[in-house]
Formats: C-alpha cells, structure tokens, sequence
C-alpha cells in the first residue's frame, strides 16, 4: 500500500454489539495546502491543524451529500479571537486571527486556556437536502480542542465520545494530523434507554477503554492503513464494520462570480467608496489569503 493512500482520507466504522461508532481522519497534503496560506507560528499551526482534523471527524459523518460542517471557537480578549474550519463533501479549509505579540507572551507550548480565555465553541451542522441548520454552542474547556469537543457532545447531545487528535511535524516530510472519533450511538432503538441517565453503561465503557489505548503515533503513522488501526483495537469484536474511505481535499470555495454578485448587492456609492483610485474593489479571502480585484465598472452589466 502506497503513502498516498494511507492520508488525506477518513475512514468509519460501527461496533453494533457495543452500541458504537466511530472515525479515524489522517491529513497530510492538504494540511500543508491549508497551512500554506498563512506564515502561522507553530503554536497557530497545531491549533488550526488540531480544528481541520476534527472538522474532518465531525464532517464526514454527514449523510446527505451539501450538508457542511462548521467548527468555531471565539473569544473577546484572547490571544486568539477567532479560530474556523469547515467540511463540504470531503473539502476542508479553515484560518485563525490571532494577537501576535500577546501569542510570543504565552510561550512556545501554550495551553487552551492561555490562547482563548474564557470562549466558547460553536458546532453547526447544515444539511442539504431539508435546509436545516442544527448549532450547539459550549464554553471553550478541557486542556485541548479534542476535550472541548467532547465536553460539546456530552452537554449539547448527551452523546459520550471520545476524541483522540495527534500532530507530527517532521523536518522535510510536512505536517501530519490525525484524529480518533468514538461515540455511543445516538438513542433510537426502541426500548432503549438513553445513556445518560443509566447509572452504568459497560458497552460504552469497553469501548472507550480500548479507544484510549491509541497511541498518537499510530494515528500519524502515514505507512499504517486507518484499517489496521481499527482492527489492531477492536479485533476482538464480534462484529466491526467498515465503511468506504472518503478522500479529503482543500476546498476554500471562494468564487469570483460570487464575490461579484455579493458586492452587486451594495449601492453603487457604496461600491464606490470599497474601491481605490484606480477603481478596483479589492476582496481578500481570509481562508486562502486570494485577493480578487474586481473593476468598478463590471457592474455595469450585471
């Protein structure tokens, strides 16, 4: 099996005797494509990369072809005020604003907290076909992205999870991420209990105990298929299906048609007044750093 088909894909998977689910996502490639955009600092680099993984984890359990995922964490007085990532049918792109002088202040490995402050977390699931938008939104806690996603999915969904994220940086080879997602499927069934009001719940606790035992090299290991990573930690299951891997690709969506028609919606004085004095309206996409200059007099005829 060649490196290319061990990255830049997510892989699901369900354990029905235990009631569970789950996703592993590895990035490679189109990290760096999205990283490329932007001279982040090392610590903005693993925050954006730890975003896109779990972007990508959340995202691909969409069912409906259009539906997107978006994943933001705000604050007022952070270092970072703002941090995105959204997926589109396997396309991944995010940007993080951040205070580069208040980030030198907080050290080479700085914690949640020191980049955020008190924030929050904010999940939108769009879907395509019905049009319905579901958000949920948490205050920004836990030591990591993967723990306030957890804490997300506890409060928001009552859905236990677990979430597992791990980033390499090797001199020469890029950066890899990768990610773990494990749930408790949602209460359906008839008859069923929901899990959050049981006092105890060994399925899930099996589970989650094996899925702790990941190691983030594993998940960043780009010679080992996501498959074997499931086997290597449910091989003793009954049952474990698999589904079709899905490749993931950088997709910031950015149009100029769009971005015209966007603009055509503004008075003409308006328009005017974006312009400079060789009257064009620069337009710069925060997510690719692309800057689409378009001419004042194009809106003539549209």
């Amino acid at each position: 099996m060649t490196l290319a088909a061990t990255i830049d894909q997510s892989v699901g998977f369900t354990i029905a005797s235990r009631h569970a689910r789950g996703r592993i996502v590895r990035l490679g490639p189109v990290l760096d494509d999205v990283l490329a955009a932007h001279a982040y600092p090392p610590a903005i680099e693993r925050l954006l990369a730890s975003a896109l993984v779990l972007a990508a984890l959340l995202g691909s359990t969409l069912k409906q072809a259009g539906g997107q995922l978006t994943l933001q964490a705000q604050t007022e007085n952070g270092v970072v005020s703002l941090l995105v990532a959204d997926y589109k049918d396997g396309a991944l792109r995010g940007y993080a604003k951040f205070d580069a002088d208040r980030l030198a202040e907080q050290g080479a490995d700085p914690t949640l907290f020191g980049l955020f402050g008190k924030g929050y977390l904010a999940i939108t699931f769009d879907q395509s076909v019905t049009g319905e938008r579901y958000q949920g939104i948490v205050p920004l806690e836990g030591q990591s992205l993967a723990e306030a996603a957890e804490h997300y999915f506890f409060q928001s969904e009552q859905i236990p999870s677990l979430i597992r994220i791990a980033i390499r940086h090797d001199s020469g080879e890029g950066c890899f991420a990768a990610g773990m997602l494990l749930q408790h499927l949602p209460e359906g069934e008839v008859g069923r209990e929901r899990l959050h009001v049981r006092h105890d719940h060994p399925e899930w606790e099996h589970v989650q105990a094996l899925g702790g035992t990941i190691h983030p090299d594993e998940l960043t290991d780009g010679a080992l298929p996501l498959t074997d990573i499931i086997w290597r930690l449910f091989h003793e299951e009954s049952e474990v299906r698999v589904t079709e891997p899905v490749a993931l690709a950088k997709g910031c969506r950015c149009d100029l048609d769009h971005i015209r028609d966007v603009l055509g919606r503004f008075p003409a004085s308006e328009r005017a007044d974006m312009a400079d004095d060789k009257g064009i309206i620069g337009v710069d996409c925060a997510f690719c750093s692309r800057l689409f200059p378009i001419a004042l007099d194009s809106f003539v005829a549209h």
